[in-house]
């Protein structure tokens, strides 16, 4: 299982703005050029995070963007089940487009979708708060 681009940069954005104190402001130009993301990219992830309310985006001069939960209050599987495009692990899962000969009989489907549920499921005993347990570390590599 891989996840997309944009599922790891949703989760490290709310991984930067989790080390944040006091629900802290940051722009997405910080946030950027921390990780050295494209901006471009960023502000469409930043839009999908709002809309799914994970965090907050304050227009004006003293603007910003900040958590809007508690990070013990987002969990991971959920975000990676918002933010991913499709689960599409072979082509056979995806409904609509695909040709394979032996999808009817064939096993390995179904035993992917298993690894995928557990690979979800695993992902859902986490929150944010465990991602950021290592604060000290993740300031320093970030500053850097």
């Amino acid at each position: 299982m891989r996840l997309t681009n944009y599922t790891d940069y949703s989760l490290r954005v709310l991984i930067y703005l989790a080390l944040k104190k006091d629900f802290e402001l940051c722009t997405i130009k910080e946030i950027a050029d921390t990780y050295q993301i494209s901006k471009n990219h960023l502000m469409k992830i930043i839009h999908e995070l709002g809309k799914l309310g994970y965090i907050d985006t304050i227009r004006g001069r003293h603007g910003g963007i900040r958590l809007a939960k508690k990070p013990e209050e987002i969990n991971i599987g959920e975000v990676v089940s918002k933010t991913e495009e499709d689960f599409h692990i072979v082509d056979c899962f995806n409904k609509e487009n695909h040709y394979c000969v032996i999808t009817s009989a064939c096993k390995l489907k179904h035993i992917l979708a298993e690894a995928l549920l557990a690979f979800v499921n695993v992902l859902k005993e986490y929150t944010l708060e465990d991602l950021i347990e290592n604060k000290g570390d993740l300031y320093q590599l970030l500053e850097s």
